[in-house]
């Protein structure tokens, strides 16, 4: 069953007239592996954001629909320490254990500190 982030994927090589074999081509990867994300049987690699806007131009719009797509499909985030500071550890660990809690105005002033103030 695809996800909202297959969905938007699938969309997004249609559109540019590609075949799935020519999307996992430009990604680097088996056409087998591309169709488990889309059909969300396999997370997207993290790698993948930058690279398919890059590779498709997404503009504003469809970067926000592309960053809404996979929040929207991921089930749980897998965060790395390593060479984090204290307070970075720190402030994970708070925002993960409090953020259920969190009112639409803290998630929006939260969202705009993320975005540099955008």
């Amino acid at each position: 069953m695809a996800t909202e982030l297959g969905k938007f994927l699938r969309k997004l090589r249609i559109d540019a007239d590609e075949i799935l074999l020519d999307m996992a081509n430009k990604l680097g990867v088996a056409p087998s592996f591309l169709s488990s994300v889309e059909n969300g049987k396999k997370r997207m690699p993290s790698a993948w954001n930058a690279r398919i806007c890059e590779l498709y131009a997404l503009n504003d719009a469809q970067k926000a629909e592309f960053e809404r797509a996979i929040a929207n499909t991921e089930t749980q985030i897998v965060l790395s320490f390593d060479n984090s500071s204290d307070a970075n550890r720190e402030l994970a660990v708070a925002f993960a254990r409090e953020y259920q809690g969190l009112t639409p105005e803290q998630i929006e002033a939260m969202r705009r500190i993320m975005r540099g103030g955008k």
